[in-house]
């Protein structure tokens, strides 16, 4: 019993997590911030739901593989085997199927949820993260992906990214099954394997990459490899059978393409080797890829899933939508120099030369605070030097002492701790001198 009581905890947090001490949570206030605002703009509406969710939504949309290997899951105390949700989409799909007789389509809905993956945590991943996630329901056109794209280029804009800092790389699942299972004549299994290879490709050798597809595809590894390689739309449809050529996939890739370039987005470019991940995309998928040289890698993505709300038994309800997680968009702000520079919650000190002042102190950090003024009081009765020396290392910006002189006459030297300037104010003054700064 003793040694349990003497064993010390370790501070270190769990491996793949964070913890956010104030300046980590201004930025990533500041990263919600603009995700909510752009979001918004378009008119999408906030959703929300529990971490939690029945594991066999992630064995009905996925498998077991990938339950059993890479998220959190447990048996509650009910027996039920529950797991941490790894992504949001199905989420979201079972609540559109739950309701959707209540609901007026298109459906614009946005969360920003907190989602967790069992894996090895690397630069840009970790085991647990938070993803704006951003759906629209309803449209079966290529509207809802111009619409979509549209609104992820408007949140790299908001954050101070310039179209020439990434591309919008852009397939067609429709084309690449076509691919696989018509020119090729792989089987079902086969293009379920070759795919998910395709979907790797960035993450291993060129030559490891050819010799899974050529172990994969056989002899006919060669015209799946030079289409892959295709450096254009144009290239890529050469490749193809005369009348493959004219595929709907194809068609909606073109069209893509010439529509979003007519709205300013003119940083679209094919990509034949992107998959995405997910088993469910039916159609066209995206992703916004860095292309600094510091950082060349995929920043976040999605795509149309117009068949995901059929585990549910529910009729078929188009849908298009992408996920952008907040470690790539903070670690691509460091790249770019966007970090925003900390400040500090409170906007000015109350300093309290004697105690006998400190409820006074505290009676003219209530009015402050009745104007919207964020307002900290000293509660230590140090030396008056050492609360003006606490302000500035927490960087607030102002203070004001508060002694005999202040309480008999009610004017105040409000001292600019950057510059040094003071500013002799009456109480009543205080609140808007603030708010001007501000303005």
């Amino acid at each position: 019993m003793e040694e349990k009581i003497n064993k010390k905890i370790s501070t270190e947090s769990y491996k793949g997590v964070r913890d956010f001490y104030p300046q980590d949570m201004f930025v990533q206030n500041y990263i919600f911030k603009i995700m909510r605002k752009a979001a918004e703009s378009f008119g999408y509406s906030e959703y929300g739901a529990s971490i939690l969710e029945p594991s066999d939504l992630y064995r009905a949309k996925t498998g077991d593989e990938i339950v059993n290997e890479q998220t959190y899951s447990f048996k509650d105390r009910g027996d039920r085997e529950v797991t941490l949700r790894p992504e949001m989409t199905p989420t979201v799909a079972r609540m559109v199927a739950a309701k959707k007789r209540e609901f007026s389509f298109p459906l614009r809905w946005y969360s920003i949820p907190n989602l967790f993956r069992y894996e090895q945590p690397q630069k840009g991943r970790l085991r647990e993260h938070w993803q704006l996630n951003a759906d629209i329901f309803g449209i079966e056109e290529i509207e809802a992906e111009i619409e979509i794209i549209s609104l992820a280029r408007a949140i790299m804009k908001e954050f101070g990214l310039k179209d020439d800092n990434y591309e919008i790389r852009v397939n067609n699942r429709k084309i690449m099954n076509y691919m696989l299972e018509n020119f090729l004549s792989l089987s079902p299994s086969e293009s379920h394997a070759i795919s998910k290879i395709i979907d790797k490709k960035d993450k291993m050798s060129g030559e490891d990459f050819t010799g899974k597809v050529r172990s994969a595809v056989g002899e006919e590894s060669d015209k799946l490899l030079n289409l892959l390689h295709s450096k254009n739309l144009e290239e890529f449809i050469s490749l193809l059978p005369e009348k493959a050529r004219s595929h709907q996939g194809v068609l909606e890739i073109k069209e893509l393409q010439e529509r979003l370039a007519e709205i300013g987005i003119k940083n679209s470019v094919f990509s034949p080797t992107l998959m995405r991940g997910f088993d469910y995309y039916t159609g066209i998928v995206f992703e916004i890829f860095d292309t600094s040289l510091e950082n060349r890698r995929a920043i976040f993505g999605g795509g149309r899933y117009d068949d995901l709300l059929n585990i549910f038994g529910a009729e078929k309800i188009p849908a298009v939508g992408f996920g952008m997680g907040d470690v790539m968009i903070r670690d691509i702000l460091e790249t770019y120099n966007l970090l925003p520079t900390y400040k500090p919650v409170a906007e000015i000190y109350i300093c309290v030369l004697e105690e006998k002042y400190q409820n006074y102190a505290n009676m003219l950090a209530q009015k402050l605070r009745a104007d919207d003024i964020n307002v900290a009081v000293d509660l230590s009765s140090r030396k008056i030097g050492d609360q003006i020396r606490y302000a500035d290392k927490n960087l607030i910006p102002l203070v004001v002492c508060v002694g005999e002189n202040e309480v008999k006459n009610e004017e105040f030297k409000v001292k600019n701790l950057k510059s040094g300037q003071e500013s002799k104010l009456k109480a009543v003054e205080i609140a808007e001198f603030l708010k001007s700064l501000g303005s």
